[in-house]
């Protein structure tokens, strides 16, 4: 979703968990680590703020997760990565 201050590529919710996915393809585990810079980062920090009012609802937990996909690889989460 793109957003007046960035984007998000997927808004999750699961029971009470908001979560607001970046997904990255590259072609190597080591190109996708490298593809998600703290400027990068922040753009879907303020995306996520604000699109929050939108999504909220009854959710007590909001969090940035990130999903790499690499081929040949199965998909990897990281969950909540993002402190700010």
């Amino acid at each position: 979703m793109r957003t007046p201050v960035g984007e998000v590529d997927l808004v999750a919710r699961r029971g009470k968990l908001l979560a607001f996915v970046e997904v990255k393809a590259r072609a190597s585990i080591a190109a996708a680590h490298r593809s998600l810079d703290l400027k990068r980062l922040q753009r879907v920090a303020a995306a996520a703020e604000f699109l929050v009012p939108r999504f909220l609802e009854d959710a007590e937990d909001v969090r940035i997760d990130v999903i790499h996909i690499v081929p040949g690889h199965p998909p990897h989460h990281l969950e909540d990565v993002w402190q700010g």
